[in-house]
């Protein structure tokens, strides 16, 4: 299993959290509903951020 760091973990909980909250838009502005595409966003946020993301396969 891929290694993130806590900063990315973190990232991802909060991105968790606005999507059930339905606050969660993805990039042509739709709201998220998915749990894959919402961990998706806080990674790729993080890996913006400078946090240890490793690579997709």
């Amino acid at each position: 299993m891929a290694k993130y760091s806590k900063k990315a973990g973190e990232k991802v909980e909060e991105t968790m959290h606005e999507m059930k909250e339905g606050k969660l838009k993805s990039g042509s502005g739709k709201k998220v509903t998915s749990k894959k595409q919402a961990i998706a966003i806080g990674l790729s946020e993080a890996k913006k951020e400078g946090a240890k993301v490793p690579k997709k396969n």
